[in-house]
């Protein structure tokens, strides 16, 4: 299979494995995903992010994160901007996600910030998804 969208390839993992009830997801490492990675892991949405393996067969591996019932923290996570369809915003115009509970996971000049950091840091950027 080829990839053309790794973005997209990592955010349905998340999801199937959330619908799932899994406890942790793999994913194929790199930089970006890493530091998306990352930034779902500051916003509360999965409990740890490690990278397992080394060279070719690094993987990103999620520790997803659910509520003391078992509900699903993430309920959604879409791509926005997409190969063929870029979508990018300015700090003044970055979407609100279920008015403000969720998050927009955008890369900036300063690195892959969720929304509230973008707003923090008056940065806007390429709008990478959404998790609500």
């Amino acid at each position: 299979m080829s990839m053309n969208d790794p973005i997209s390839d990592m955010l349905t993992r998340i999801r199937n494995a959330t619908r799932n009830g899994n406890s942790e997801v793999r994913i194929p490492y790199s930089k970006l995903k890493n530091e998306l990675a990352n930034v779902l892991r500051r916003e509360g949405y999965v409990n740890g992010v490690r990278v397992d393996g080394e060279g070719h067969t690094r993987e990103l591996v999620l520790d997803l994160r659910y509520g003391p019932d078992g509900e699903h923290v993430i309920h959604n996570i879409d791509r926005v901007s997409k190969p063929g369809r870029r979508v990018y915003s300015e700090a003044g115009r970055i979407p609100r996600v279920r008015g403000g509970m969720g998050i927009c996971i955008l890369s900036t000049s300063k690195g892959v910030l969720s929304d509230r950091e973008c707003r923090k840091q008056r940065v806007g950027g390429e709008v990478l998804c959404k998790v609500g």
